[in-house]
């Protein structure tokens, strides 16, 4: 004999009711998590700043000025191939692609308007942090995180040496000073490269390009740039190093390290670039 229908119907809805809270409390224990890596990178960033003044301030401590060097070589000097290949390419691209539309309105020469603007707000920086991501950013987690696996750390510990100052201030000022220049590189080839194609294939004068760049392009948008490119540097050391010092389980989380470290970083840059636009567009900057 089957049973009453009030007694199977409850059955539905409690299973709906289960999975729901279960997807709501996923939601907040990921959300608890984003937050408490937030605070945690904030702290790190937080001692870091107090080492640099504390060098600064008292001149028995040593400013480790040849590791900051070895850094900013490391991954600085050694990103500015690749980031002037691809801003280079993302230059030619602009230029190529802004020629057709800007045809049908008879203002051609208008591209170096346009290139010159969005290069130096927006696509400079952000090219250049990108490529720093993969290229430093992920290779400052996975050294970190090996050093935390071999016990490394715990070394520099045992010896009174504190981690942050030796391991994190010299990698996060590094990437701080990189970027800024980085930025500069970027915007500066990006547009050169526009310049390039715009006289050589699309026939538009010298002295037009130079002066309608120099019209439209101001130093506020050099300024926004660069105060941007120094902000995603410090977002890129501080989420390498504190993925790095927070490895776990061997080999296979210093690789989960390193893909957290680039996936964290470029979101953090996308969301750190629109609260800059935002507050700059509020500020009437742009």
């Amino acid at each position: 004999m089957p049973p009453p229908e009030s007694d199977q119907a409850p059955g539905v809805p409690s299973r709906l009711l289960g999975h729901l809270v279960g997807a709501v409390a996923q939601i907040g224990e990921r959300a608890f998590a984003l937050l408490a890596h937030v605070g945690d990178l904030v702290i790190l960033f937080g001692a870091a700043i107090r080492w640099i003044a504390h060098g600064l301030v008292n001149p028995k401590v040593r400013k480790g000025n040849s590791a900051l060097i070895f850094q900013i070589v490391r991954v600085g000097v050694r990103s500015i191939f690749i980031v002037g290949l691809v801003s280079g390419c993302v230059g030619l691209i602009l230029a190529l692609q802004l020629a057709p539309p800007l045809d049908g309105f008879g203002q051609r020469e208008l591209i170096a308007n346009i290139v010159g603007v969005a290069v130096l707000r927006e696509l400079g920086p952000l090219i250049g942090a990108i490529v720093l991501t993969g290229f430093a950013g992920a290779s400052i987690a996975a050294e970190i995180g090996t050093m935390v696996v071999s016990e490394e750390v715990e070394a520099l510990e045992a010896h009174a040496l504190n981690p942050v100052r030796f391991l994190v201030v010299p990698r996060v000022f590094a990437t701080i000073l990189s970027m800024t220049a980085l930025g500069v590189i970027a915007s500066t080839v990006s547009i050169a490269s526009s310049m390039a194609v715009s006289i050589t294939i699309l026939d538009i004068p010298l002295t037009t390009y130079v002066r309608n760049t120099l019209l439209q392009a101001k130093f506020v948008d050099f300024a926004t740039g660069t105060m941007k490119a120094t902000v995603f540097g410090a977002l890129i050391g501080l989420i390498a190093c504190g993925n790095g010092l927070k490895v776990t389980g061997g080999a296979a989380g210093v690789g989960n390290a390193t893909t957290s470290t680039v996936v964290q970083s470029v979101v953090a840059i996308v969301i750190a670039d629109l609260v800059f636009t935002a507050i700059f567009y509020a500020l009437k900057l742009v």
